[in-house]
């Protein structure tokens, strides 16, 4: 958008909800509740994955080969890897962002409740545009692991699917929040971030 946060009441906005980043948590936690087309996609992918990553486990259990420790390993590899890519996922929601026409970007780490932010200090954003900045980590990183899954050594498959896994389980946030604006798509929302205060806000568009 090519508003600016002050321009918004002359614009015909008005506060709907603030969002303190140490609230981020519950916040998600609500929205990820609402029945909406992306906490659909949301659970039905983790439930796809715990399902993959089942079979991978009881694959060849009759097999003379066959040692569940080596998969519990292999699978592990897949959670570290999950988390090594946390920095990776922030910084391509801010190339995303910069694609929209945000300047200032930055990140936000709160280690004691487990969330990572990346924000554009007083951009304005819209549904459409925050749907390519929420949704391009889990995208593009989904899509390599999926590359990657038939590409790799079979006794790798089942790291790859435990990163898929943890991965997109921790893109609740971006899913929590995607789900806030699918929710009130009917208030044209808009939100922007306020990294000094840490807060961010979402205002609806009036009728006229």
């Amino acid at each position: 958008m090519q508003l600016k946060p002050d321009e918004l009441i002359q614009n015909h906005y008005v506060l709907l909800d603030n969002l303190g980043h140490k609230e981020l948590v519950p916040f998600i936690r609500t929205y990820l509740k609402k029945r909406t087309k992306y906490t659909f996609i949301y659970y039905l992918s983790n439930l796809i994955l715990i399902f993959l990553v089942g079979y991978l486990f009881l694959k060849g259990f009759n097999s003379p080969e066959y040692k569940l420790g080596s998969r519990f390993t292999y699978f592990s590899y897949g959670l570290a890897i999950a988390f090594a890519l946390i920095p990776l996922h922030e910084f391509i929601h801010v190339l995303a962002y910069k694609s929209q026409g945000a300047k200032n970007t930055s990140y936000d780490v709160h280690l004691k409740k487990l969330y990572f932010m990346a924000l554009a200090d007083k951009f304005v954003i819209n549904k459409k545009e925050f749907e390519i900045v929420a949704l391009a980590p889990f995208v593009s990183i989904s899509t390599v692991l999926i590359i990657l899954y038939f590409v790799v050594p079979s006794n790798w498959n089942i790291t790859i699917m435990g990163v898929l896994l943890a991965h997109t389980a921790m893109c609740s946030g971006d899913f929590g929040l995607l789900s806030y604006f699918e929710f009130n798509k009917e208030k044209n929302v808009v939100s922007y971030d306020d990294v000094e205060n840490k807060i961010s806000y979402f205002y609806a568009k009036l009728d006229k």
